[in-house]
């Protein structure tokens, strides 16, 4: 089967003596074409024995209505992945559209300070941004492996629809909702 201007070749063919070509994918291409994909933006919150500590995530999903559960894909190089591992629970605070600044101090590698936002917690000891969109309070029952990240699978205990215009990533940039 020849592609239509995509400018690569594959057999679809089933039979065992035809041989089918796969090359490699770059990881700039991939994210290129993934960042065409608009989605909101969250921080990702956990708190516990380990500490309190966040990131910026994307790669968020709802997974299950029945059980209700949601995914979280955590880089292996974040900090905030040992922390997940420990306290077993996270929040998933849905950022509105003027929430930019937390999402790029939650972006960035280090420490994270909490000290100057509006915080609460609901039945697990993550750390809810009070002033966000929605948010999800969550235990971790799964971690699974993801490539160069981990997944985090979170039964949904506790959340909020607070309501607003959502923050979005597209394109390697922060945009918002237009009618």
């Amino acid at each position: 089967m020849r592609s239509r201007g995509f400018g690569f070749e594959w057999s679809g063919a089933r039979n065992s003596s035809q041989r089918v070509f796969f090359m490699t994918f770059s990881a700039n291409k991939q994210r290129k074409i993934m960042g065409q994909f608009a989605t909101g933006v969250t921080v990702v919150t956990t708190g516990g024995e380990a500490g309190v500590h966040g990131l910026t995530a994307n790669a968020v999903a709802s997974l299950s209505l029945n059980p209700p559960l949601v995914l979280v894909a955590v880089d292996k190089r974040a900090a905030t992945l040992e922390f997940l591992k420990k306290n077993r629970c996270f929040a998933v605070n849905i950022l509105r559209v003027d929430q930019e600044k937390i999402s790029r101090r939650f972006a960035t590698p280090g420490p994270k300070d909490f000290s100057d936002l509006n915080v609460a917690t609901a039945v697990t000891s993550a750390p809810i941004l009070t002033d966000c969109l929605a948010f999800v309070d969550c235990r971790v029952v799964e971690i699974l492996p993801g490539g160069d990240h981990e997944i985090f699978v979170g039964e949904i205990v506790a959340g909020e629809d607070q309501g607003g215009e959502p923050l979005l990533y597209h394109g390697g940039g922060y945009r918002r909702l237009s009618e």
